[in-house]
């Protein structure tokens, strides 16, 4: 009987975290964790507890083989993120990765969104908007998870950090199942 890998797929932010189990390439749970309070998680310490704790949560009812998490930015784009976020984003992300390798024995692998997307199926063409691209994705091929929308037809916070983590997950998943063919 073939072994089956339980694949924890995280896209970790300082505001909102990404997080989705699969096994045997199907979506057991998908969620977000929201951190943007500031009288509640007033450091990133205190975000960091709260990570931990919905970490734990997972690990009572899922037994890891594998966890993948976006890698985080390393190089600036003209309009996005300054140095100080770069920087803080980076520390998070290492804290987060440690407590994966501390509560569940196992070093995270890390994957940029680019190669994540690919791996997954996600069409994505120069000059789309990727995060779009990634809803669209999900709407299509996941028509079981529920996504929320604001009044205006967006889609609400923690949305697209969730769809994130859906496909980091299953890129995860499908080098998984290469490296088990191979």
């Amino acid at each position: 009987m073939k072994k089956t890998d339980v694949i924890l797929g995280l896209d970790i932010s300082t505001s909102i975290t990404g997080a989705t189990v699969i096994e045997d390439g199907k979506i057991l749970k998908t969620e977000f964790w929201d951190t943007r309070n500031k009288k509640h998680f007033p450091t990133i310490y205190h975000k960091g507890q709260h990570i931990k704790s919905k970490l734990e949560e997972f690990r009572s009812c899922h037994k890891f083989e594998h966890i993948y998490v976006e890698q985080s930015l390393h190089s600036f784009r003209s309009g996005f993120s300054s140095a100080q976020t770069l920087s803080t984003l980076s520390r998070f992300n290492g804290i987060v990765s440690w407590m994966c390798w501390d509560l569940f024995s196992i070093q995270p692998e890390m994957i940029a969104a680019t190669s994540a997307r690919k791996q997954a199926g996600v069409g994505i063409k120069r000059g789309d908007n990727a995060k779009e691209k990634v809803l669209e994705f999900i709407i299509d091929k996941y028509p079981d998870i529920e996504i929320q929308y604001t009044k205006h037809g967006n889609p609400k916070p923690g949305t697209l950090d969730m769809c994130d983590s859906i496909v980091i997950a299953l890129a995860g998943d499908k080098l998984v199942r290469e490296a088990q063919i191979t």
